[in-house]
C-alpha cells in the first residue's frame, strides 16, 4: 500500500469523525479523490448513508441503536423489520434513512416526534412469526430473525428492491446466520417460495 493511499485514507476517516457526516464535496474539497469512497465503504472504514453522503461505522451503529430502541418505545406494536433488521444483524451495507418496522394492518400510522419510520402491515402470523427480543439502551426491542427478514425482504421486493433481497439471501446463507429449512419455512408463510426457491438453489 502506498504512502499517498494511506494518507488519502487517513485523512477522509478524521475529516468524517470530525464533521460526524460528510459528504462527497466535503471529500472533493479536502482533495481526497473520491475513488477512495468505494474503497473506504467496500472495506467497511465508511457507511454510504446515502448518495454522496458518509459516516464513520462506529458512530453508525451508535445511530441505527439508539433509533431503533426510540421507535420501540413509540410504537410498542411494531417489529423492526426489513432493511432496519437487515442492518441489526449486519446483512446490508446500506444506512436506512429511517426505521423500518412491521405494524398490525389495523394499527393506526404512528404520527410521533423522533425517527423517521418506514411503515408495513401484517397480521396473524406473518406479524408474529420469527420475533427476538434485543435490548438496546434498557428498552425491549422486538425485531425479525435472520430467516422472516430474508423472507419479508423478498415479499415486499417494491419496497426494498431484488438487489437487496437477493443480497441478503446470498450474504445469510454464506456467513450461516440461518439455514434453508428456515429460510423456506418463512418463505412458505410469506407465500414467497416461487421466488425464493430458484434463488436459494442457484447459490448452492
Amino acid at each position: 500500500m502506498s504512502e499517498r493511499h494511506i494518507t488519502h485514507r487517513e485523512r477522509a476517516l478524521s475529516l468524517t469523525r470530525d464533521l460526524g457526516m460528510a459528504r462527497a464535496r466535503d471529500f472533493k474539497a479536502a482533495g481526497i479523490p473520491l475513488v477512495y469512497l468505494k474503497r473506504l465503504t467496500d472495506a467497511g472504514d465508511l457507511v454510504r448513508l446515502g448518495r454522496g453522503l458518509y459516516q464513520d461505522p462506529v458512530r453508525a451503529g451508535e445511530d441505527v441503536a439508539h433509533d431503533f430502541a426510540h421507535a420501540a418505545r413509540l410504537v410498542p406494536s411494531g417489529v423492526i423489520s426489513l432493511v432496519s433488521a437487515l442492518r441489526h444483524h449486519e446483512l446490508t451495507t446500506q444506512l436506512p434513512h429511517a426505521v423500518w418496522m412491521t405494524i398490525p394492518h389495523k394499527a393506526r400510522t404512528p404520527n410521533l416526534r423522533g425517527p423517521k419510520l418506514e411503515i408495513v402491515r401484517a397480521t396473524g402470523d406473518v406479524l408474529t412469526a420469527g420475533v427476538e427480543h434485543v435490548r438496546i439502551e434498557g428498552v425491549d426491542v422486538p425485531i425479525y430473525s435472520v430467516a422472516k427478514t430474508v423472507a419479508d425482504c423478498f415479499k415486499h421486493l417494491r419496497h426494498v428492491g431484488e438487489d437487496v433481497a437477493i443480497e441478503s439471501l446470498r450474504d445469510a446463507l454464506r456467513q450461516r446466520k440461518t439455514t434453508v429449512s428456515e429460510l423456506m419455512e418463512y418463505a412458505a408463510l410469506n407465500r414467497v417460495a416461487h421466488r425464493m426457491g430458484p434463488c436459494i438453489k442457484a447459490m448452492q
